[in-house]
């Protein structure tokens, strides 16, 4: 999951300035490169074409974690570079008004975005399943929920999912209380500490706590909600990019697909790469998060699941209007699958 960073409130989108003429203003600086050069599919690859980035922290940002650490997408010519962000709502902004060309994040956030008329698309997956709602001793069902206080992030799946939960089992939201949360250690250590009720958290935070606090309960993983495989996060780019430099998009989605490769072939290995520079976690818990949150490139599968998600995100009053199916465009990652069919053979998580 992508772990949420210090935001208190989600950002109004709809304040903001996505024109063409504001982001190239704003970002002449980190504008993508374009290197035609020998072509970026051929023998001699460009090595200025860049890819700038966005990020969270958690699990389902593994694939892109691993190909900017290997850069596995390099052979074909292109480079990636993060762009860290202060907070979760600059993580989603930067890619609305263009200071980054890619970002991977929940796909609530994105769908906030794009109905605030952000010219952004979701062009591939991120991560699956993860997701886990937690509650104190004694708390062991929905209806004992009314009153209490949940730890969650503003406009995220961490949110949307205790409203599902809840809307499942008859319980209204406006039934319980509500605390928004700065970042995910800050959620955990309060729910350690009693300060809250209950938690809709992340792997390996969720396994963390079932085993930390004696007698805590799991009352979902999300799977008896949206059924196995539901996706959390998604990559999603700038529109334009899509036209205007389809290879380097390929070519990041390639990438993607090769680290998904390798963490279901040399789960170690990819560990070893990423725990302490990338995931702030011990490699016991990593090992849990691995197993119980896969990066899955593949998204397709997904697509109505997806769209179905934002009836919530419009009775939660995030957004005014259901995305349609223009929000979303497998195009590239299907073409990326059809020239790479002995790589996309080997992944064991794909679309069905």
């Amino acid at each position: 999951m992508c772990d949420r960073t210090g935001c208190m409130h989600p950002p109004n989108f709809r304040t903001m300035d996505f024109s063409r003429r504001k982001v190239l203003k704003a970002a002449a600086a980190t504008t993508l490169t374009m290197a035609v050069g020998g072509g970026l599919m051929g023998a001699a690859h460009a090595a200025a074409n860049t890819l700038k980035s966005t990020h969270g922290t958690g699990f389902c940002n593994l694939n892109i974690f691993l190909s900017h650490a290997l850069q596995t997408a390099k052979d074909d010519g292109v480079e990636i570079q993060f762009i860290n962000t202060p907070t979760f709502a600059e993580q989603v902004t930067f890619l609305g008004i263009g200071q980054v060309d890619v970002g991977l994040m929940p796909y609530t956030s994105f769908m906030a975005l794009y109905d605030a008329g952000a010219p952004v698309k979701i062009v591939a997956g991120g991560g699956i399943e993860g997701c886990v709602i937690v509650s104190q001793p004694g708390l062991d069902s929905p209806e004992k929920l009314k009153g209490k206080t949940l730890g969650t992030f503003q406009l995220d799946t961490l949110e949307v999912m205790p409203y599902d939960f809840l809307k499942k089992h008859g319980v209204s939201f406006k039934d319980i209380k509500v605390r928004y949360m700065g970042t995910t250690p800050e959620a955990v250590e309060a729910f350690k500490a009693g300060a809250l009720d209950w938690i809709c958290t992340i792997e390996p935070y969720g396994t963390a706590l079932l085993n930390d606090v004696k007698g805590s309960h799991k009352l979902t993983d999300g799977t008896d909600i949206y059924g196995k495989g539901y996706t959390d996060c998604v990559l999603a780019c700038r529109s334009d990019l899509i036209k205007q430099n389809p290879a380097g998009l390929k070519a990041l989605i390639k990438g993607m697909m090769k680290a998904q490769a390798m963490a279901e072939t040399k789960p170690e290995e990819t560990l070893t790469q990423l725990v302490g520079a990338y995931y702030k976690t011990s490699m016991e818990n990593a090992r849990i998060a691995m197993g119980k949150q896969p990066a899955v490139v593949d998204a397709r599968s997904q697509t109505q699941f997806i769209l179905d998600r934002t009836d919530s995100l419009v009775e939660m009053g995030y957004i005014k209007n259901k995305p349609g199916r223009d929000a979303i465009d497998w195009t590239l990652l299907e073409q990326v699958i059809a020239e790479n069919k002995e790589l996309y053979a080997s992944l064991k998580y794909k679309s069905g």
